[in-house]
């Protein structure tokens, strides 16, 4: 039985300490908030049966903790008292009707929700403009099915559209020869109504390590932009040609290995190429990465990452089995800008060669309001710098987020692939702040499987395991059971907080009594449906998507001409703020179809005996509404003293009036207070209500006749 290796000897601790920690001061913190896009509710309704109807919606990171919700069906308020312990309910119904939300703040009702129809499964199903079959140069006939997806709000409106990749049946791994098809990108509404396509035409080959689109608002404009790899030939989604039209750069094995590389931003709403680069770094010498063929070369990397503490930044890369080379990129006010390059082969960098995997995680592990990237076996600063190696080489999975609570900060699980270099021990849970190991797992051979999730109540923390044995051990290294169970994808789905399992079209739930894990849903039970990347198995995307924080599923048709969006239906007392506005999360989605497909998870604990999960320091992409300023009023500044404050103000205007009138809005544009009196009065009710709210940026107006006094307030 393979034993789990810990570093009990003080020489051994210190040793590695040497090897693993920073070797840079901490650049400077920063506080600004992290940009975010602004979402609807996201409400859902479910027929669960002839008598229910089951509904679920969005609580923002915005929000006040003591947020509560009324439910209206067809105008009709159905709560007799608002919702505060969750944002989920049942409707006992026969008959289906549109549905619709309004928060209630301070005992007052807000702004109502856009109004839902019920679906009839627990699933939408969204129709899909499907490729025509085509032939490649050598005569070989090829199909198309429906493979990665990402989400993004594309037009503005709240609401996620669907950004999906058409892989053709020729896409091949790196390894492989031949030709491929064309990879096309989609964008679609959840009606099914199709916005743009992009063709990328005969330059850019298909596979899983060849094309990573990564899907976010990087502007700040309200709207999420596209960016991937392109060629010669790349066909925007207004149907400009990018470069070359006729230029044809495969070779006789199907390798493209000469001809421009570019990387290019797309407008998310029309497809529109905004800004075309060349892409960084370029090929040089085939045979330096590692092969004369082709293979190694093309191990292409992408992520987003929050680099300046504010607004989201590009990350793509080439390289990990050897030379590894990371390159971030600004998309600001209509221009792309280079903002940094790591590159292994930078004097000072060797150790990072070979220390990287088929997919990059990113979040902020140092505190400093900055997002690191993590390649694997190695980190790297938020501004291009080194952080940490360990030296244990390439590996096929890792999981990033805080799964011991009892220690502080984020920890790294991952599973290692090449014996010689990770010497011994497989599988390893490392502090992500400066790579030390805490505990491992003794294997041989290519470890190319492992899993992080809280599984098991009875344990604090997560839970994790690999294919290094059929071992699951608690997050302190202690085995709990001997029955490992999948490791693709863990997924919240139920009530509780534990996290459930999802591989394939199996959804399982582990049992901490028989430890085992019992099935808790077929997918193809409820529809025709099917996963992506043969032994893989992932879904097109799994994320939260709708409804409340938990997650839904995008799986295929089996007939290629549909998506299907699952999501669940069991009601829970748990009340989480959207996981979308934890930016770990959120870029953990951006990510997540990039090579070898990994499970999001947020910058906190979230599982069993969670603590309250942290207000996040965000704000939204688009600009506060300033509808509650009337246009003729005359603007000055408000004085406000404290300021930032944490329970106690005054409001200094000089000024007899009886009828001020006072607002409070939140930065979401939300009115939360409204009152009317002299300035004494005012005063004392906002004194009286401040100490509720919680920490975050509101702006206080007081109107005194035609004069609009206007300051933001710092809630401590």
């Amino acid at each position: 039985m393979k034993k789990i290796l810990r570093l009990k000897h003080a020489v051994a601790f210190m040793l590695f300490s040497f090897v693993a920690s920073p070797l840079f001061a901490q650049d400077p913190v920063v506080s600004t908030p992290k940009q975010v896009e602004r979402l609807d509710r996201g409400l859902v309704a479910v027929r669960t049966n002839a008598a229910k109807v089951f509904l679920s919606w969005r609580i923002f990171g915005t929000d006040p903790a003591d947020i509560a919700f009324n439910v209206y069906k067809g105008g009709v308020k159905l709560t007799t008292t608002p919702i505060s312990n969750s944002s989920n309910f049942e409707d006992y119904a026969n008959t289906n009707s549109t549905y619709t939300i309004r928060p209630v703040v301070n005992g007052q009702e807000q702004e109502e929700s856009k109004a839902v129809s019920v679906w009839s499964a627990k699933y939408l199903k969204i129709p899909l403009s499907l490729p025509a079959d085509s032939v490649t140069k050598s005569g070989e006939t090829y199909s198309y099915s429906p493979n990665d997806c990402s989400v993004g709000d594309l037009d503005g409106d709240g609401e996620y559209e669907i950004i999906l990749k058409w892989d053709p049946s020729n896409s091949k791994d790196n390894s492989q020869s031949g030709y491929t098809g064309n990879v096309f990108i989609d964008a679609y509404k959840l009606d099914g109504t199709r916005l743009w396509r992009i063709d990328l035409g005969r330059n850019i080959r298909a596979g899983a390590h060849y094309t990573q689109f990564m899907v976010y608002d990087l502007d700040g404009d309200g709207k999420a932009e596209v960016a991937c790899k392109t060629a010669d030939g790349t066909i925007d989604g207004t149907g400009t040609v990018i470069g070359d039209p006729t230029a044809d750069y495969r070779n006789s094995s199907g390798y493209v290995l000469s001809g421009p590389e570019f990387l290019t931003v797309f407008n998310g709403e029309t497809g529109k190429a905004m800004a075309t680069t060349d892409y960084l770094p370029a090929r040089g010498t085939v045979s330096s990465w590692g092969d004369n063929y082709g293979n190694r070369i093309d191990r292409f990397i992408a992520a987003v990452a929050y680099l300046d503490g504010e607004k989201p930044s590009l990350v793509f890369g080439r390289g990990y089995y050897t030379r590894l080379v990371r390159v971030a990129w600004d998309w600001r006010d209509g221009k792309l800008t280079h903002r940094w390059t790591f590159d292994s082969n930078t004097a000072g960098n060797s150790a990072y060669a070979g220390q990287g995997n088929h997919q990059m995680a990113t979040g902020d592990v140092d505190g400093d309001g900055k997002d690191e990237i993590f390649n694997g076996s190695s980190a790297i600063n938020d501004n291009g710098a080194k952080f940490w190696t360990d030296g244990k080489g390439h590996g096929d999975a890792m999981h990033l987020s805080d799964m011991d609570p009892d220690r502080e900060g984020q920890e790294l699980w991952m599973c290692h692939e090449e014996p010689a270099k990770y010497g011994g021990t497989g599988e390893t849970l490392r502090d992500a702040k400066t790579g030390q190991l805490l505990w491992g797992v003794q294997a041989t051979g290519d470890i190319g499987r492992c899993m992080a999730a809280d599984i098991d109540p009875n344990y604090p923390g997560y839970e994790v395991w690999g294919s290094a044995n059929s071992n699951l051990y608690s997050i302190k290294g202690n085995i709990i059971a001997t029955s490992r169970p999948s490791y693709n994808f863990g997924i919240w789905w139920d009530g509780d907080l534990s996290r459930e399992l999802l591989d394939g079209v199996k959804l399982d739930k582990w049992n901490p009594s028989s430890k085992k894990s019992e099935r808790l849903l077929t997918f193809t039970d409820l529809a025709a449906v099917n996963s992506n990347n043969t032994t893989k198995s992932n879904p097109g995307l799994m994320a939260d998507i709708l409804g409340d924080w938990r997650e839904e599923v995008i799986l295929r048709g089996d007939d290629n001409k549909s998506l299907y969006i699952f999501t669940t239906t069991a009601l829970t007392s748990n009340k989480i703020y959207t996981l979308m506005h934890d930016t770990q999360y959120r870029t953990a989605i951006a990510w997540q179809n990039s090579a070898y497909n990994q499970p999001p998870n947020p910058s906190f604990f979230l599982g069993t005996g969670m603590k309250t999960p942290p207000v996040p320091n965000i704000k939204y992409a688009k600009p506060l509404s300033t509808a509650v300023i009337p246009e003729k009023l005359k603007v000055k500044d408000l004085n406000i003293c404290p300021n930032p404050v944490t329970d106690k103000l005054d409001i200094n205007i000089n000024s007899k009036s009886k009828a001020l009138e006072l607002n409070l809005v939140d930065m979401e544009g939300k009115l939360l207070i409204k009152t009317e009196g002299d300035i004494h009065y005012l005063n004392s009710f906002i004194n009286n209500k401040i100490g509720l709210y919680k920490t975050g940026v509101y702006v206080l107006t007081v109107k005194d006749g035609t004069t609009l006094y206007s300051s933001k307030l710092l809630k401590q």
